[in-house]
């Protein structure tokens, strides 16, 4: 059982650090500072948090590793491993620099994995759902080849475009999501609360309310009923989509629909294809096995048609084909990937072409979403407009009619 020491010492500059680590014992706590590089000056047990200092988790809420996470750490890991330093003491200051609790936790124990002689590659693969596969296999293949640091780089890189490639279709969709999430409570709040106030009103007025505002009044009160029914049915589908979206049944259903939405389709099939070209560019620079890197980029593409693709295509080269035959007869990848893919074949360079693809796709899957944004967000805003615009008219007909006849009565 390790227990957690605060430390204060000095690094090799002879600057003053201080922070907290886990050993099984003090003289083991001392060891590990020493193999940091950091002479202690003082160490003790660091006390059980308690009150607002202790971290509370809950089941099932715990924050998981992002993806930024990984590029930061594979970064640092990179440079630390080609300036010199050993695997082992780049662990040991990766896991006490890092601002990820979930991400740390998890490098303190491949960091002790390590040090009790396991393979980098086998202590990381303990961790397969904060890991993802690619970066298991591509440390693998730089363990074994001699090459880590250029592995960790390349890993980082992919990570890097990957969580920028994400980050620009959030930015673009953020606005439009805003609208449309405002419009809905505004309808909500009217429906729920402003209605019943008007319905009154009219009650006082007598008379036969139009057609419109009848329909209003009768929504309103079916929100009462439905909106409780409808806002448990959300809560729930939530939960069960978080706990069934990765299985192949769940997939099968949704992932092909993804790719045949109008407008929205087109956009999924781009970023599949940009995430494939460059997992798969760097899996091969990375000297991982061709079958292996297909099955892999496969498993990570993020769509099940994808998937069984790649393994139709990984099946015919373990027959002997080319990686461009096969590709060129799935129809959800363009004829431009498979021929620019042949191209690298023939010329010994399919890493630096799978590159150009990616780079390419990359560039459309912005401009597509910067398109879409344009495009979504008047549209939202004149939902907008006409929705509660026709209610705020639906409301005031009954008014307006009951002026007209004062006026032709008078």
């Amino acid at each position: 059982m390790s227990l957690a020491y605060d430390y204060r010492g000095r690094d090799g500059a002879g600057k003053l650090v201080k922070g907290k680590l886990d050993a099984a014992s003090e003289g083991a706590a001392v060891a590990r500072l020493r193999t940091m590089g950091i002479s202690p000056i003082s160490l003790q047990e660091a006390l059980p948090g308690t009150g607002l200092q202790k971290e509370i988790r809950i089941p099932g809420f715990e924050k998981g590793v992002k993806l930024k996470d990984l590029a930061i750490m594979a970064r640092q890991g990179a440079t630390m491993l080609s300036s010199g330093l050993s695997l082992l003491r780049t662990l040991s200051i990766l896991a006490d620099q890092t601002q990820a609790p979930k991400l740390r936790e998890i490098l303190e124990k491949v960091r002790d994995d390590v040090e009790r002689g396991v393979a980098f590659s086998d202590a990381v693969a303990k961790y397969p759902v904060e890991f993802p596969p690619i970066m298991i296999n591509m440390i693998r293949a730089g363990e074994t080849g001699g090459f880590l640091d250029q592995a960790m780089a390349s890993i980082a890189t992919n990570f890097e475009k990957e969580h920028k490639l994400k980050t620009t279709i959030k930015s673009a969709m953020t606005y439009p999501m805003v609208v449309l999430i405002m419009s809905l409570l505004s309808v909500v709040i009217m429906l729920v609360f402003i209605v019943p106030i008007f319905q009154k009103m009219f009650e006082g007025l007598g008379g036969k309310l139009p057609l419109p505002t009848q329909m209003l009044v009768y929504l309103s009160h079916a929100m009462i009923y439905v909106g409780p029914v409808l806002a448990v049915a959300i809560v729930a589908y939530t939960l069960w989509w978080r706990a069934k979206k990765n299985t192949d049944a769940v997939r099968s259903f949704f992932d092909p629909i993804k790719l045949r939405l109008p407008v929205f389709g087109q956009l999924n099939k781009k970023i599949v294809i940009a995430r494939f070209s460059r997992n798969f560019s760097n899996m091969i620079g990375a000297g991982v096995p061709i079958l292996q890197a297909l099955k892999i980029t496969g498993e990570v593409s993020g769509n099940i048609v994808v998937q069984h693709a790649l393994e139709r295509v990984g099946e015919s080269v373990r027959k002997g084909s080319s990686i461009a035959e096969p590709l060129a007869q799935e129809p959800v990848f363009p004829t431009m990937v498979s021929q620019m893919v042949a191209v690298g074949e023939d010329a010994g360079s399919m890493e630096i072409m799978l590159e150009k693809i990616a780079e390419f796709y990359d560039e459309e899957v912005t401009a597509t979403t910067e398109s879409l944004t344009s495009l979504i967000e008047p549209l939202l805003i004149a939902f907008l407009g006409v929705v509660v615009g026709g209610m705020i008219i639906a409301l005031y007909m009954p008014i307006f009619q009951i002026s007209s006849v004062i006026q032709h009565s008078g």
